[in-house]
């Protein structure tokens, strides 16, 4: 019961959990705090109805502005016949407010506020008993406010105690479905909700968002008197997860009104939501685009293939989908459709989708014409000699979520929807588009296209997996304090490192220098041991590195290096073998001239003519803006140049800081092979402000790469496409610098 005083108090019975334990008096407000940012005021007395201005604590440079809902008293006390409500902006820091004054001139009103702060149960208990009948539309015109502002969880739950005890629970929400389209589905009686688009706001522990939702409603005999059932889809945007749903807020016929959702309500999954609205659907009315959206609704993906069902000649069948990090997504795969009955062709994990048939690339597959030749129902939908049936696409979805099925969805002309769920190959993003171009006749007209179009975007949006270490093995003493180890990559053979290590042994400066060998998982497997009793012969020191995830030996050289704690590294692959004894001394002897940078030698052919001598940025060649000037020229046309600074270093074999790969981000993964790829980080070294040096005094042996074993049509297609990575990546932004060194010329 209220407590009250005869002469001052607002005297009403009220019954109920919401009973008022706080009493109204003349002069004095009783306040309710909203949120952070929002005081609820309710007292006594004459104040104007809507937007007012008030000051605060008689501070004449603290004046705001507060919306207030005005009553007249069910039992006025002498003197006082009317009562209000008001919503005060506030921040956090407002603690200590003691007075409130309603208008700007000295006539407004004035009240003081109440020490203690009372719960939003307390102060709508007070609205209700002063304003009796009145309360509903006070309350309402409140939470009309509430609801347009920023509305965080802790507002919305006040929110919902208001309603709470000013309106009687009519309804529960029975059901709640989840679907793969992202929408949720509600299911439930209700006497206050009305056909069509309502506003609607789910409470629970999800943020807080006020959204349409499109409502339909059918006959309930089991409902109470005035009561039907309601369906209704919150859209994908805004839906929240099923079991995060405690009630709902929504705008009703008769206002806001918020209804519970039943102890025993039942969750569907994303599988059983589509049978649940099927089951229903034809019982149901409403508006047009509500009954529509509940139709395509109840036609989503349920976890089964169902294009082969349609009643028109269209399938679809898929070769291959990789997945890359990133949700980074490769696909191809072929779709008859001869009649053009697909209107639309998108890939969905969730409620993300990725439509493909705006952005794929199409080519003829004979085959698949040729397969549906002999099938009746198809056979008479042929058209001419089209064969271009096959496609190649990339998408990007979010990455994959707990048990989120990734699918096909063919929207057809008609609006029906057919599905085709799929499982994507997990592999890394250079895999998957050496994989795709692999299996793509070379001399396919098509190829360049599917290359431009969708290879290199995926290539490109591809994140990278750096190499990770799985095992580290020192035969001997390994000391890497006692000089710059030098840190191999090796490839798939033990030939690739044997002749190197017995030069090595033979070198009396790097017979003494401590040797990291960075290798495939798959090979320190099988040939660790091996390599170490080698080791042991030659006297060396060796520390045996396994690294998993390596393509190459630029990821091995990464991988090599983060096993050591030194200040500096010699890298250096095993295609390469040194042109004569002392070249490790002259290497270190200039890193120690030019702390921090990064240094390389020549790289020679056999045949004494230069395969690299200094990469530079070539202003006049857009085609190909980082040239090695020497490349092909005898090796005696460099012998004379002295140390010269370079814009990349060759990372196949240098001297350089061993956090330099760290600091440059490393080695990028959108190559397919390992020349742009070194050039890549090479330029990205010389920006972070690693100088880069040529040091022609030294030459080191060696070939070209042996390209992975790749036929030589493909090897000149990675070798195109990673020329057009490259490109598109440093083409712009040479070009910046390059205007930027004129203008401080």
């Amino acid at each position: 019961m209220l407590v009250t005083e005869q002469s001052t108090a607002v005297a009403s019975p009220m019954a109920g959990k919401h009973a008022a334990s706080r009493a109204l008096r003349p002069g004095r407000v009783i306040v309710s705090r909203v949120d952070e940012t929002t005081l609820l005021i309710i007292g006594l007395g004459r104040v104007p109805a809507g937007n007012v201005a008030v000051m605060i604590d008689d501070d004449q440079a603290d004046t705001r502005s507060a919306f207030v809902s005005e009553w007249r008293l069910v039992a006025p006390p002498p003197r006082v016949k009317h009562g209000f409500a008001a919503l005060l902006p506030t921040g956090a820091t407002d603690r200590g407010i003691t007075t409130i004054r309603f208008g700007e001139d000295e006539t407004g009103a004035h009240f003081i506020f109440a020490p203690r702060l009372a719960s939003a149960e307390e102060a709508a208990a007070l609205v209700l008993e002063s304003a009796g009948t009145q309360s509903a539309a006070v309350i309402d015109g409140l939470v009309d406010i509430l609801m347009a502002g920023n509305l965080s969880r802790r507002r919305l739950l006040t929110i919902t105690a208001l309603l709470q005890a000013t309106h009687p629970s009519d309804g529960f929400v029975e059901l709640i479905g989840e679907s793969h389209d992202g929408v949720t589905f509600l299911q439930g009686w209700n006497r206050g909700m009305t056909p069509g688009p309502c506003r609607i706001c789910a409470v629970g522990s999800a943020t807080p968002v006020v959204a349409e939702c499109g409502i339909a409603v059918f006959p309930r005999p089991d409902a109470p008197d005035g009561a039907s059932g309601f369906v209704g889809l919150l859209d994908a945007n805004q839906a929240a997860r099923a079991l995060d749903i405690e009630g709902l807020v929504f705008r009703g016929r008769a206002g806001w009104r918020h209804i519970a959702v039943h102890p025993k309500k039942r969750i569907a999954g994303p599988l059983e939501t589509p049978e649940h609205i099927r089951s229903i659907l034809l019982r149901t009315h409403g508006a047009p685009d509500v009954l529509l959206s509940l139709r395509a609704a109840a036609n989503s993906f349920e976890g089964k293939e169902t294009i082969s069902s349609l009643p028109y000649p269209v399938r679809m069948g898929i070769d291959n989908i990789f997945a890359a990090d990133g949700g980074n997504l490769l696909v191809s795969g072929w779709l008859y459709d001869p009649d053009g009955h697909v209107a639309t062709v998108r890939l969905r994990r969730y409620n993300a989708a990725a439509r493909l048939d705006e952005c794929w690339r199409r080519f003829d597959r004979p085959d698949v014409t040729d397969s549906f030749n002999e099938q009746q129902p198809f056979a008479p939908s042929l058209r001419g000699e089209q064969h271009t049936h096959g496609f190649i696409a990339q998408a990007q979805l979010p990455s994959e979520e707990s048990g989120a099925p990734l699918y096909f969805e063919l929207t057809l002309r008609d609006s029906r929807r057919a599905f085709l769920p799929v499982k994507p190959t997990r592999v890394s993003a250079r895999l998957a588009a050496l994989r795709q171009i692999g299996s793509i006749d070379p001399a396919n007209c098509a190829l360049p296209a599917i290359v431009d179009t969708q290879i290199v975007p995926f290539l490109r949006r591809s994140g990278r997996s750096a190499p990770v270490i799985d095992t580290v093995l020192d035969t001997g003493l390994f000391d890497e304090e006692s000089s710059p180890p030098i840190v191999i990559g090796t490839g798939e053979s033990e030939e690739d490192i044997a002749p190197l290590m017995a030069l090595l042994a033979l070198d009396p400066e790097t017979r003494r220098a401590p040797i990291v060998i960075a290798m495939p998982a798959e090979r320190f497997r099988r040939q660790a041991t091996r390599l170490g009793e080698r080791a042991r012969f030659y006297r060396l020191s060796v520390r045996l590195v396994s690294a998993k995830g390596a393509a190459d030996f630029y990821d091995l050289l990464e991988a090599g290096t983060q096993a050591l704690t030194c200040e500096t590294v010699v890298s250096l692959s095993a295609s390469l073998i040194p042109h004569g004894k002392g070249w490790y001394g002259k290497l270190v002897a200039t890193a120690a001239t030019l702390k921090g940078s990064v240094i390389s030698p020549v790289l020679a052919y056999e045949d004494h003519s230069i395969r690299w001598a200094g990469s530079w940025i070539d202003d006049d060649n857009g085609d190909q803006p980082v040239v090695g000037r020497y490349a092909g020229y005898p090796l005696k046309a460099v012998t004379d140049m002295k140390l010269t600074r370079i814009a990349a270093a060759s990372l196949e074999c240098c001297i350089m800081p061993r956090d330099a790969l760290t600091c440059a981000g490393g080695f990028s993964g959108g190559y397919l092979g390992a020349q742009e790829k070194g050039l890549d980080l090479g330029l990205r070294l010389n920006r972070s402000g690693i100088d880069s040096y040529l040091l022609p005094s030294v030459q080191m042996w060696g070939c070209d790469d042996a390209r992975d074993g790749n036929r030589p049509a493909i090897a000149a297609l990675v070798e195109e496409i990673d020329r057009k990575i490259f490109k598109s990546q440093w083409s712009p932004v040479l070009a910046v610098e390059k205007r930027l060194e004129k203008r401080s010329a």
